[in-house]
């Protein structure tokens, strides 16, 4: 293998993350509170749906959320056995950059009804 070969296969998975500042704003937070539809534990990221009442239409909408992947979850205590269909969660994170898209990265997400809290580690 040549030098350059050598070069592209290590700057192939930092090419294969993406920028969080590009798809959230990162200096805003929005709270969302719901009921959890879809949660999907892996990697390089898992998602968190949340079923909520719209606050300007009234309307049901799903938000998606997010979150770390399997492994930094798992090493900060969450599997996937941590949420369940039907809890009613409380998620702070930053917002989508398209709000038509109801997205946001999770900052903090709660479970009220047990007290269950994660809380994004300061080493992040």
């Amino acid at each position: 293998m040549n030098r350059l070969s050598g070069l592209l296969l290590i700057a192939l998975p930092a090419l294969a993350h993406h920028s969080l500042s590009g798809d959230y704003f990162m200096e805003q937070r929005v709270t969302v509170e719901g009921e959890l539809v879809q949660f999907q534990y892996r990697n390089p990221h898992s998602f968190v749906e949340v079923k909520t009442k719209d606050p300007s239409s009234g309307e049901m909408v799903t938000y998606t959320a997010e979150w770390s992947g399997a492994g930094r979850l798992g090493r900060n205590g969450v599997t996937a056995e941590t949420l369940k269909l039907g809890d009613h969660l409380v998620i702070t994170g930053q917002p989508g950059r398209k709000p038509e898209e109801r997205r946001m990265h999770v900052l903090t997400m709660a479970r009220p009804s047990n007290g269950w809290a994660w809380n994004r580690p300061a080493r992040y």
